[in-house]
């Protein structure tokens, strides 16, 4: 596993910043915000979810860190049910801005739940107000592990990384899928942090992405992989 130095990128303030400025951006032109690893990225994890987590089951989805909110907006523009789908980020001018974009693409998307939460440290059970159960059909995650894997170290606490795949167990409902992309690890790397005893969440399929070579090695540019938890006996 590759072990990052602390950044910015890492930190809430950078990311209170960045939705702030995309806030007012919209507010003034109607920007709605970078779609994060690109277009493509979030193509290729639409057309995953409706092949593996199909919408006539009205399946209970959230996304960790949202952002803008696009890729849960899509989700709905594609036949999901928004009263099912929710995101949570840890910043609020992410949470106004998400809602902001669901309010004007339709009432359909407006249904969509936003919330500000602690996805690390707040009791999943703390989600219980919202319109859907504590538990999820689906978790999506597009390079919030990544920023999460930036945040400092507390000396005396286990890495934010770390405290990230039992949470995601959590959330997830009997049998339910976890799709995560990023671009600062590989699959194997992937596999490495949340494919272990601990959480007994097991491989279930990968995206593949386009390839590029570079003296020698071949590689992507970003890296999608799903894991899924084990259904109840």
């Amino acid at each position: 596993m590759a072990n990052f130095q602390s950044s910015k990128l890492g930190t809430k303030d950078y990311w209170d910043n960045v939705y702030k400025e995309e806030l007012e951006n919209f507010a003034e032109h109607g920007d709605e915000g970078e779609i994060w690893f690109g277009e493509d990225s979030m193509e290729k994890m639409l057309t995953w979810t409706s092949e593996n987590v199909p919408s006539d089951k009205s399946p209970n989805i959230v996304e960790v860190g949202m952002g803008n909110g696009l890729l849960l907006v899509s989700l709905v523009e594609q036949g999901y049910d928004g009263a099912h789908l929710c995101g949570i980020d840890f910043s609020p001018e992410s949470v106004q801005l998400a809602q902001g974009i669901a309010q004007h693409r339709g009432e359909q998307t407006a249904k969509i739940v936003y919330r500000q939460a602690d996805f690390l440290r707040d009791p999943v059970q703390s989600l219980e107000h919202m319109t859907q159960p504590p538990l999820w059909d689906l978790v999506l995650d597009k390079g919030t592990y990544d920023a999460i894997s930036l945040a400092e170290k507390k000396s005396d606490e286990p890495s934010p990384a770390s405290l990230y795949p039992p949470k995601v167990v959590e959330y997830l409902a009997p049998g339910g899928l976890f799709l995560i992309t990023s671009c600062n690890f590989t699959e194997e790397e992937l596999r490495a942090a949340f494919e272990t005893p601990s959480t007994g969440l097991q491989y279930h399929s990968r995206i593949a992405h386009k390839t590029y070579t570079y003296g020698g090695k071949t590689g992507s540019i970003c890296s999608t992989v799903a894991f899924q938890k084990a259904a109840e006996s």
